[in-house]
């Protein structure tokens, strides 16, 4: 009983929240001000805008791939401090105006650096989360994320109506000089040795060194339901200029984030209780529907109710497919399932403005928000095809497991 009482909200538990929080509300600021700032200061194309919005993701995924090889043997304090310093300095990147190929790769460099970091953070924060509490500790920390993804667009909206872009980089710089200053009192979480046999098999190129082969279903369904969201962080500025509804767009996020705060500890616990399913497939639906109501918002009324709506349907979605990546794997594999879901999010969130952006001037925003709906009801049907038809028998496997616990 007495684990029970582990210590969960240490000193260096809320600090690293903290970082995630800053690290992940820059990442999402910039998410939707750098369309905009490359349209109005570079003059680029919606395909060239949306390639500088997601190549920041394609970058974050590199900077993941790279970080999780060293990790282990560099140590997680060492790797989050160089981390934070390369991200502050590639952030002073932007104020560079040398045309929109230098954007691309500041982008490219700066999501690098937001992933190493990212990494960092999720890493250390399972190292100092007591065993007994590890659940309640790594959703208590995914909360510090889900805030991040929520006031990061709020605030970019926002600041963009009322300030230069060299300010909103201005705010960057000091919210991550912040995150160094309070990381650097961080203590360095006592590490596994690693044996010469396991150091070896890290350095041998095996694909499962970096991917989770029973994450792969529910990480294929994540790469296509996180194209609407994409749409939403790279176009939402352009379509609520479009129809005049630049107050509400202003909001959308903030309104996102609510909706998701109010309904995720029930979808986690339903999760637990009834399976999957019983959450996954509303919250698919409830996603279309939100995008579909995006698409013939003249409101913004209907622009906010749609904000709802899709908080409740993709803000469950993603904690519950990461979910799913988690429990269809082994523990001593269940960081690599985590990075395997967030792999195929960041493609997704990476690689979808530029593709939607290309569609887009042949069929405008309001077609475009249209589509997205069709494909997530697509990435329903591909749900039930690669993991909600084994979901009872997952739930039976559970329930004996448990069972055999108690007894």
């Amino acid at each position: 009983m007495s684990n029970t009482k582990e210590k969960l909200w240490t000193k260096d538990f809320i600090i690293v929240s903290i970082i995630n929080l800053i690290v992940t509300l820059i990442f999402y600021l910039l998410m939707v001000t750098t369309s905009s700032f490359a349209v109005n200061e570079y003059h680029a194309t919606a395909s060239q805008a949306g390639l500088a919005t997601g190549i920041y993701i394609v970058g974050v995924l590199i900077g993941r791939l790279f970080t999780g090889r060293v990790i282990g043997t560099v140590g997680v304090k060492k790797i989050l401090i160089l981390g934070l310093v390369a991200f502050i300095c590639t952030t002073g990147l932007y104020y560079i105006y040398a045309g929109i190929i230098f954007l691309l790769i500041s982008r490219l460099i700066n999501g690098m650096t937001a992933g190493i970091t990212s990494t960092a953070t999720g890493t250390m924060v399972a190292q100092i989360v007591p065993m007994s509490r590890k659940g309640e500790g790594i959703g208590y920390f995914s909360m510090s994320a889900t805030l991040g993804t929520a006031i990061g667009p709020f605030l970019g909206i926002f600041l963009t109506r009322f300030t230069s872009y060299n300010m909103i980089f201005f705010l960057c710089l000091i919210l991550g000089a912040f995150a160094l200053m309070i990381g650097s009192t961080l203590k360095q979480p006592a590490m596994k040795k690693i044996t010469k046999a396991k150091q070896q098999s890290k350095q041998a190129f095996n694909i499962k060194n970096y991917i989770e082969p029973n994450a792969m279903g529910i990480a294929i369904v994540t790469f296509f339901m996180s194209f609407g969201y994409a749409a939403l962080l790279a176009f939402l500025t352009f379509f609520a200029e479009e129809r005049h509804l630049m107050t509400a767009a202003s909001f959308f996020f903030l309104v996102y984030a609510i909706a998701i705060l109010l309904t995720r500890p029930f979808s986690g616990r339903f999760m637990d209780t009834k399976g999957s399913n019983f959450v996954m497939i509303p919250c698919f639906i409830l996603f279309a529907i939100g995008l579909f109501l995006v698409s013939v918002a003249h409101s913004g009324g209907l622009l906010l109710i749609a904000a709802a709506i899709v908080g409740v349907g993709y803000g469950n979605l993603q904690s519950g497919a990461q979910a799913i990546a988690i429990k269809l794997t082994s523990p001593e594999r269940s960081g690599l399932a985590t990075s395997t879901f967030f792999i195929a999010l960041d493609a997704g969130l990476g690689f979808g403005p530029s593709i939607l952006g290309a569609i887009q001037p042949a069929i405008g925003y309001g077609k475009l928000f249209i589509a997205l709906s069709f494909i997530t009801i697509l990435s329903l049907a591909l749900y039930i095809v690669l993991h909600g038809r084994k979901d009872k028998k997952l739930i039976r496997i559970q329930q004996y497991h448990k069972s055999l616990g108690h007894h």
